[in-house]
């Protein structure tokens, strides 16, 4: 079995997905026009401008905020610092990359979860890959595989891979014994989880920024603090990128070095085309009434994760001098000898401190988009409901005390399978994408505020929730 779940992730994560990723990403940001570059803007606005969620959502920051509390962990501290110690610095040159083509990616698959998205039997929101899938290709079969793929990787195994990092590193750096560590984290994420959606996106709404503008001043301190050697790091990240730098392997060997680690690091960071995202962007009231403002929102979450928080732990580890690609310290102990070289002995703490943050609101941020995923295969009920959650919370206690690695080569395997899916789907139907993307930006041009109504997409309407995408529901009266 471990035979067979290894040639997969090989298939999917050295093949498939590396280069389908990128391929998808590329190609809608030339169908969109650079969407991601030329209405920036729109995405601050489609945050900051965000009204109260009605009764049957959550708001757009906070779904916002709930994405980010997935898309942002462990990967982003210790992650990174592997790809800076295989990749060189070259690799953040790449990991940016990805992340400007990603932001396409995230635009269209969380402006198709809003727009087939549903309510539920309590009158909730709920949405995502599986349901764009069954409604507007026909094809329920794959939206259950892709639903089950998801429950089991973010609703179950990654989330015991998350306590393991947290686990670690509150041993390593205040000496807490693990099994204690697990149990506390249980019943932390189980406070939260139990309480719902709702709960989960209001606590995400305020730890998410908590936790990302304190990670991102200490980066902003390393940056003022030497700031004269900025210029030639620069340099050097992309000399490194086009392999012009010293290197085993040559010019040719540096580059795919590069390449290689920081494509990976940012598809795996910011999640762009996975299908995880659009869970918990189809939650949310959308403001303006179009699925399309929920698509602005997500693509900026893809650049607040790479493009400041991974380039943060970038920065703070090239700024330090402590990167040894020929046998230096790598993941982790690199991101705490470096904070430790900028603000002294308390840098191992405040990583692991970062860690906790980090790795704990993946954990509620990750039920988030299985419930979703749940609702689709038809056990969200109450006795649904709390089974996915008392297992989510046996996987963080286990997690905290095991080794986890075979069980999250299956998920691996799992995500990579739903990742194939969505990625199929949100290219046929990419032509919805576009003329979402048109309406809306026609309207802003024409000085309105963007609705969407269902009868604007007759060939659309019999396969979405008309009631949902209505002028009553837009002013807010249903």
């Amino acid at each position: 079995m471990d035979s067979i779940i290894g040639f997969l992730n090989t298939i999917f994560w050295d093949y498939v997905l590396i280069y389908g990723l990128l391929a998808v990403g590329a190609y809608f940001t030339l169908r969109l026009g650079f969407l991601q570059i030329r209405h920036f803007p729109e995405m601050l606005r489609a945050v900051s401008g965000s009204r109260a969620a009605d009764r049957a959502g959550i708001s757009p920051f906070q779904a916002l905020c709930t994405s980010l509390a997935s898309r942002v962990g462990t990967g982003n501290i210790a992650g990174v610092a592997v790809a800076l110690q295989l990749g060189g610095p070259g690799a953040i040159f790449w990991m940016w990359l990805v992340a400007l083509l990603g932001m396409a990616t995230a635009f269209a698959e969380s402006s198709l979860a809003q727009l087939y998205k549903i309510r539920d039997g309590e009158g909730q929101y709920r949405g995502g890959p599986a349901f764009y899938i069954a409604r507007g290709l026909g094809a329920p079969w794959a939206g259950a595989l892709f639903s089950a793929c998801l429950i089991l990787s973010f609703g179950l195994v990654f989330n015991a891979v998350q306590a393991n990092s947290i686990a670690d590193a509150m041993e390593g750096a205040f000496g807490l014994p693990k099994p204690a560590t697990g149990l506390g984290l249980a019943v932390l994420s189980g406070v939260i989880i139990f309480g719902g959606i709702g709960l989960i996106a209001r606590v995400a709404s305020v730890v998410v920024p908590f936790m990302a503008v304190a990670y991102l001043a200490v980066a902003l301190y390393a940056v003022l603090s030497h700031a004269g050697e900025v210029p030639a790091m620069l340099g050097l990240i992309f000399r490194s990128a086009l392999g012009l730098e010293p290197a085993a392997g040559g010019v040719a060997g540096a580059m795919a070095a590069a390449m290689l680690n920081g494509v990976k690091r940012g598809l795996f960071s910011n999640e762009a085309g996975m299908g995880s995202a659009p869970n918990i962007a189809a939650a949310a009231t959308p403001d303006p009434h179009h699925p399309a403002s929920q698509g602005f929102v997500q693509a900026l979450g893809v650049f607040i994760d790479t493009l400041l928080i991974c380039t943060a732990t970038a920065l703070l580890i090239l700024l330090s001098g402590t990167l040894d690609p020929a046998g230096g310290p790598t993941g982790t102990q690199l991101t705490q000898a470096a904070m430790e070289a900028h603000i002294g002995a308390a840098g191992p703490y405040f990583v692991a401190v970062a860690i906790f943050f980090f790795a704990f609101t993946s954990i509620i941020g990750n039920y988030a988009y299985a419930e979703s995923a749940l609702t689709f295969l038809g056990g969200n009920g109450r006795l649904g409901r709390a089974v996915l959650r008392l297992a989510l919370l046996g996987m963080v206690f286990w997690g905290a005390m095991e080794s986890v690695a075979s069980v999250f080569n299956a998920a691996d395997a799992s995500m990579g399978l739903m990742a194939t899916i969505n990625l199929v789907a949100i290219l046929l139907l990419s032509g919805q994408v576009a003329r979402l993307t048109r309406d809306y930006l026609e309207q802003r041009k024409a000085g309105q505020l963007p609705v969407f109504l269902a009868q604007s997409m007759p060939e659309v309407a019999p396969h979405i929730d008309a009631r949902i995408w209505s002028r009553r529901t837009a002013e807010g009266k249903e």
